[in-house]
Formats: C-alpha cells, structure tokens, sequence
C-alpha cells in the first residue's frame, strides 16, 4: 500500500483519458488499488433495482474510480 499526496476533498485536474482537463473535487481516495473518484468525472450508468422508493427502478449516472496516475493536485 503506497501513501499518495492527494487526500480527499482536495481538488484536483484531470490529465488523461475522456475528461481530460476537467476539474473537481476528490470524493473517495482507494490507496490499495491506487484509484480515485472525482466529483463529476468518468460518469457510468449504473441500473438500479426496484425499491420502496424507487418502484421503478432504472438508472442512475454516478462516478466511477479512476487511475491517481490520471490526476494532478490543482494549487
């Protein structure tokens, strides 16, 4: 398990891959797989089931890990 410099709540851009030059906000940092989650970069669509609150179901747009190779800390 590595220590990397970008914690959460930093915020950080993004340099590579689809939302490259992006900016945001760290929501979750995974040190043992060496990924993060930045607030509205690479959005997934995820289906969900049916609920008490959701009686439908459907789908839901929310973020998905990416490399910390990927991002640099904004100053």
């Amino acid at each position: 398990m590595a220590k990397f410099k970008i914690k959460r709540g930093d915020s950080v851009k993004v340099i590579a891959g689809d939302d490259k030059g992006k900016v945001g906000k760290v929501l979750f940092v995974y040190p043992k797989t060496a990924q993060v989650v930045v607030e509205g970069c690479k959005m997934v669509k995820k289906a969900i089931k049916p609920t008490e609150e959701n009686p439908k179901g459907g789908f839901i747009n929310k973020e998905a890990p990416m490399s910390i190779s990927n991002v640099k800390k904004e100053q």
